[in-house]
């Protein structure tokens, strides 16, 4: 029978006979139009969008669609964070591994070189400076006290400070530790190893996910679109990647080069915890003018526990080291890839910190650079546009 064609082997076994009339029929009709470039048929005559059904239809989909996707998003926001994390930072890996499949690298073996480079550092810069890390993060903890205790007798200004504030008191009860709660805080801190070292491996994985199959998540994106708005969007939506790849390749190498400099000047300097504080500058620094004002004024209260010239020169190192981020390390390395005007990435800085915390601090001057390329493009063009000659002179309504 022809309906032997269309009836799925997998699918309502024993097939009979028996069917009734209206199915077979279906059925061998089905058989007809499947072929080898349509398996499932060519796609048959629209239906009317403007009669009223489709109309009512049309508008109480999308009042449960919103309704839907607003309860998905409340409900898995920490997954969503999950995995936006994971997709940044495959575009932000991106560029590399185009680089190396445009020199003959086949894109699997690229991303695993890529990978493998990226967690050999990091494996190597934990095997080096975990144990200094260790000892000079609880070392910075304990002598806390001690060196606000310090810093009172050399200098009125912070005793004054210290009594007006409780300075002395949040800090007996930060470092301080009750050992009736010692257990408690063992479980509640082994929760918290564990959630991050599960949120770390998944979003690792998806990141190479991400970046194995970006060509053809690219592709899929790009087919969403209409046929005739497809060219321009490919346009848009590539350079927009470019953007955020750019911004966060460029912005993981101008924080190292900041944690390196630090470093060097704290100790040469003689400044306690060079390489923590070091990496708390380094890290802080990926936070975009927060960040590195936050570092300067940590780093200049412990240079303060060696002398105040150590300390004024640490503010003078640290006002340097910024211009020298602003005017020649973010112009070369990440160049006119993030064109941001300053007020923007400010209050861009501050939204997204306020939303979604560091991630969103983080993905903020990327998104702004996206949306501003994304207004530039379409919606200027649309309102520069001139009006037709009978709208910009309506009739007279006389």
């Amino acid at each position: 029978m022809n309906d032997e064609k269309a009836h799925n082997h997998w699918v309502a076994q024993p097939h009979s006979d028996s069917e009734p009339a209206p199915i077979s029929e279906a059925e061998e009709r089905a058989a007809e139009l499947s072929s080898d470039q349509h398996p499932l048929g060519r796609p048959g005559r629209r239906f009317d969008r403007h009669s009223p059904f489709m109309v009512g239809l049309m508008a109480s989909a999308g009042v449960l669609v919103t309704v839907g996707t607003v309860r998905v998003v409340l409900t898995a926001h920490q997954a969503l964070l999950l995995v936006a994390a994971a997709l940044f930072l495959a575009i932000g890996m991106e560029p590399a591994i185009s680089w190396l499949v445009r020199h003959h690298v086949r894109r699997g073996f690229a991303v695993t070189l890529v990978f493998l480079i990226v967690l050999g550092g990091l494996a190597g810069f934990l095997w080096a400076a975990i144990t200094p890390l260790i000892g000079q993060g609880q070392g910075l903890i304990h002598h806390a006290p001690d060196a606000l205790h310090h810093l009172e007798d050399r200098y009125p200004l912070v005793r004054e400070a210290t009594d007006r504030f409780h300075l002395d008191e949040w800090l007996q009860h930060a470092t301080g530790a009750d050992f009736g709660k010692v257990s408690q805080g063992l479980v509640g801190a082994g929760r918290v190893v564990f959630s991050w070292v599960t949120a770390t491996i998944l979003v690792a994985v998806l990141t190479a996910y991400f970046s194995a199959n970006f060509p053809a998540l690219r592709a899929n994106l790009y087919r969403l679109f209409p046929r005739e708005r497809r060219p321009r969007a490919i346009l848009i939506g590539d350079a927009i990647f470019a953007k955020v790849g750019g911004y966060v390749l460029g912005n993981l190498l101008i924080s190292l080069i900041t944690g390196i400099l630090t470093f060097i000047w704290l100790a040469a300097f003689g400044v306690p915890f060079p390489l923590v504080l070091a990496v708390l500058v380094a890290v802080l620094d990926l936070i975009p003018l927060i960040g590195s004002t936050l570092a300067g004024i940590a780093i200049a209260l412990v240079a303060l526990t060696v002398s105040l010239p150590v300390c004024l020169a640490t503010v003078v190192f640290f006002i340097a080291l910024r211009w020298l981020e602003d005017y020649l390390l973010v112009p070369r390395i990440i160049g006119r890839t993030v064109q941001v005007p300053a007020v923007l990435t400010v209050v861009a800085v501050l939204v997204g910190g306020s939303m979604l915390g560091v991630l969103g601090a983080l993905l903020a001057i990327p998104t702004a650079a996206s949306l501003l390329l994304l207004v530039r493009e379409l919606l200027y063009p649309r309102l520069d546009r001139p009006q037709a000659s009978g709208a910009a002179n309506p009739p007279d309504s006389r």
